[in-house]
């Protein structure tokens, strides 16, 4: 009968095989005591947080920001049942290459209705199907797609135009609005014959007379974050105020009239006025 030989016996370690105290100390405690992960794993700012192949892809701000110019765009002269408003939304404006689209971080179209039912709601914004293409287009850099927002790249062999071109030579629309956060930049393009031409602002705000508002750098609080944000002003130069802003002014301004109220019955009853006869 075959008999299988034995396992080799492993020869463990004795106390006088470990290292001694003050030997290798440092890689000991490194071992025992390891960096706690906040100190050795990558943060937000070590990982990427756009696809390269789709660069530009919206973080928090990109969320919170098309909100904020959606809420304030109130148009005197414009309802707001005849401009559409599209957000990270695929904009096709080539009806010979149906492949080719941009992604626009905030767009306003003048004279198209908003949908009015859930299933009316647009899945993309078709040139070709709506027959008018964006009054603004905003973009918010951001460290990828910089470049290309300021019209600094080239359109490759066989592909389709840069995001520049797009918005200049094929939508031509008139309007095209740039908002760099980390520098607190706000630039402004207008669409002059056939080309692009940078606007000088003296401050960051930019007045529109078709709409009867103007878009600017605010700084202030914004669902809970304080910082610089790009929003629609009256002719007054006065914010638009947000659904929660003006939520809180009728509150004010329900309190300010029971106050009033209050004092008035206050004063009657001194004069000998029985309210509860009136």
């Amino acid at each position: 009968m075959y008999q299988s030989e034995a396992p080799p016996q492993k020869n463990l370690p004795t106390m006088y095989d470990l290292p001694s105290e003050g030997d290798n100390e440092e890689e000991l405690e490194s071992t025992i005591h390891p960096r706690p992960p906040w100190e050795t794993l990558p943060t937000m700012y070590d990982l990427p947080s756009e696809n390269p192949e789709e660069p530009g892809l919206p973080d928090e701000f990109h969320d919170f920001q098309p909100q904020l110019l959606r809420e304030t765009c109130q148009s005197p002269v414009y309802p707001q049942e005849e401009m559409f408003i599209g957000t990270d939304l695929n904009l096709y404006y080539d009806v010979r290459h149906f492949a080719w689209y941009k992604r626009p971080d905030w767009f306003l179209v003048l004279g198209v209705p908003a949908s009015e039912k859930q299933e009316d709601m647009r899945w993309s914004y078709v040139i070709w199907q709506e027959g008018l293409a964006p009054f603004l287009i905003v973009e918010l850099l951001s460290p990828g797609t910089e470049a290309e927002d300021l019209g600094q790249t080239s359109r490759s062999a066989n592909k389709p135009p840069t995001k520049w071109q797009a918005y200049e030579q094929y939508l031509r629309s008139p309007y095209y609005v740039i908002f760099d956060r980390y520098e607190n930049r706000l630039r402004v393009f207008q669409l002059m014959g056939i080309k692009y031409q940078a606007v000088e602002l003296v401050e960051p705000k930019f007045w529109f007379p078709e709409l009867q508002l103007g878009v600017g750098v605010w700084s202030g609080k914004y669902q809970g974050t304080e910082g610089l944000w790009l929003r629609w002003y009256n002719e007054d130069g006065d914010w638009i105020p947000t659904f929660a802003e003006s939520a809180q002014q009728e509150k004010q301004r329900a309190e300010q009239e029971k106050q009033r109220a209050d004092k008035l019955a206050e004063k009657l009853r001194a004069l000998g006025v029985n309210l509860d006869e009136i």
